[in-house]
């Protein structure tokens, strides 16, 4: 990938499609050059290769984590100085004094609100940051719900899979597994506008860091939020 020289560079790292193109669509609207990176490890390449102005990095992703490559960011020479913004639905006190010890500048929470984020990005890069770049024409109502058609079909085409990884999750009693697709499933279907699904996670998750399992609990609660997933996937189906 090469980029223009003459535009301020972000990288975004981030396992969730939906995540991914959220932010490079909001991120375009001001002309920054946006790089996107589905793990760790290819988000530090990319950070090495790159030198980007800022860095967005969740938490919870395959490969390596996302507090493991800020701490490996900040003993980089070429890399300790570029500011990262944590990014994910996991911030209860725990994580919140994990990433800010191992340098995180901001944490904020999925899903990701523009207020938010123009907010996060002008109190790191310097105030109104974002109005002082070369804003692109502002996208009319029309454009922005068929926007959110666009990333409400994807996440509708990618549920079939998700099913199939938490029932296999299930079947198997993996834990790690099946919190790394509540994760990705909490963050992006707040995302594109289904907050129940993002709940429902939270609440599955709520028992899988219970000091002992319950797997009847978890089988029954994730009962119902596949359920939820079916009635979601046929209505963008059928469109009603």
């Amino acid at each position: 990938m090469k980029l223009d020289n003459t535009r301020i560079s972000i990288l975004v790292i981030d396992d969730a499609d939906i995540i991914r193109n959220a932010l490079r669509k909001f991120l375009m609207d001001y002309d920054l050059e946006v790089i996107t990176c589905n793990d760790g490890l290819e988000g530090l390449q990319s950070a090495l290769e790159y030198k980007p102005k800022l860095i967005f990095l969740d938490l919870m992703m395959p490969n390596l984590d996302g507090i493991r490559l800020l701490r490996v960011l900040k003993v980089i020479d070429d890399l300790k100085d570029i500011p990262v913004i944590i990014i994910s639905g996991h911030t209860d006190k725990t994580n919140v004094m994990a990433a800010m010890e191992a340098g995180a500048e901001k944490i904020i929470s999925k899903p990701l609100t523009k207020d938010v984020l123009v907010k996060s990005i002008n109190e790191i890069l310097g105030n109104k940051f974002l109005s002082s770049t070369k804003k692109i024409a502002q996208l009319s109502n029309s454009e922005k719900e068929k926007m959110t058609e666009v990333l409400r079909q994807y996440f509708g085409n990618s549920i079939a899979n998700k099913r199939d990884s938490i029932h296999n999750s299930l079947n198997k009693k993996n834990k790690d597994l099946l919190k790394l697709i509540l994760h990705e499933l909490k963050g992006s279907s707040g995302t594109v506008g289904f907050p129940q699904i993002s709940e429902m996670c939270k609440e599955v998750e709520t028992v899988l860091t219970a000091n002992s399992v319950d797997w009847e609990e978890i089988n029954f609660k994730c009962g119902a939020l596949l359920n939820k997933l079916i009635e979601i996937e046929l209505s963008l189906k059928t469109g009603a």
